[in-house]
């Protein structure tokens, strides 16, 4: 009896660990360097520091509902009521927005791009997945809405978790831009991270993802199974573009192709051939700013003309 006790509590001790290793993988997940990130893009010739310097520009710190400041670029060089905001995915900053900025800019849009909570320069000691971060995005909405507005223009472009965190904004708190372009998103946290467990520990999620939850819960206050894009697409108005890679084996594009159709209303969907995970834009750029161009041209530009 006492053997059979002892391997129950060493059992339970073990998934304990686990998954408070887990939930610190969430948490806590190990951001790029961002040197890294900015030698990266210098080097792929995606941002030209002489070219972004020379942008009239103005840097802003946003008030978070949760008490720290999120760090954005505000980028004008036109004469415009059109604007986007960029939302750039889990360990990356905001100079991975610039090839996103600067291809609206060149579309004629003004443009802000941002630090999610816990990265770059932004504050806030965790990572939500888009859970905390929607509201953070519902802030920087309405301070561009009051410094520039209200009758502006705005689209929203989100990469990987911060296309998660767009789609909870729009579909959780507030429908509240005239579109949005979703790359690479997931439909729902919780089964994206039951694949990862798969894929990467080669364990069975559902003998981890309960108990991580109630740390999580207990850690963090708010539960996996409410990171949910799916089960909020539905109140999603505006138009919108999905685009994923065909290749990309992190978040697999049948998510997106899920949100697809699970949207009503206004939508287009793009899978890209090259590239895998956040690579659409990289590895298929002729086709990606053609894509972009005929959304616009489909679902923005006559709403200007009415």
């Amino acid at each position: 009896m006492k053997k059979t006790l002892r391997a129950l509590f060493i059992l339970l001790f073990f998934w304990f660990a686990l998954a408070l290793y887990f939930t610190n993988r969430i948490m806590y997940m190990k951001k790029k360097d961002e040197d890294f990130i900015l030698n990266r893009e210098k080097d792929a010739g995606r941002f030209n520091p002489k070219d972004f310097e020379s942008r009239p520009k103005r840097e802003v710190a946003i008030a978070s509902p949760f008490g720290y400041s999120i760090k954005a670029v505000l980028v004008e060089p036109h004469q415009t009521n059109r604007y986007i905001i960029i939302s750039h995915g889990v360990t990356e900053t905001k100079i991975n927005s610039v090839k996103y900025m600067n291809l609206f800019l060149e579309r004629g849009f003004n443009a802000l791009i941002y630090d999610h909570r816990r990265h770059g320069e932004s504050g806030g000691k965790t990572t939500s997945f888009g859970h905390y971060e929607k509201f953070d995005l519902k802030a920087v909405v309405d301070w561009l809405k009051i410094e520039i507005g209200h009758d502006i223009i705005l689209g929203i472009h989100g990469e990987s978790m911060g296309a998660a965190t767009m789609l909870l904004y729009a579909g959780l708190i507030e429908d509240g831009a005239d579109f949005y372009i979703a790359d690479c998103p997931f439909s729902d946290f919780q089964q994206q991270l039951a694949y990862l467990i798969k894929k990467d520990f080669k364990l069975y999620p559902r003998l981890l993802l309960p108990i991580g939850d109630v740390i999580l819960r207990i850690r963090d206050k708010y539960s996996i199974r409410n990171v949910s894009p799916i089960s909020v697409i539905g109140n999603i108005k505006h138009p919108v573009l999905f685009i994923h890679s065909r290749k990309d084996d992190f978040i697999l594009p049948t998510m997106t192709k899920e949100l697809f159709e699970q949207k009503n209303g206004p939508k287009m969907l793009y899978i890209a051939e090259n590239g895998l995970h956040a690579q659409s834009f990289n590895e298929n750029r002729v086709d990606y700013e053609r894509v972009v161009d005929e959304f616009l041209q489909k679902y923005v530009e006559p709403a200007l003309s009415t």
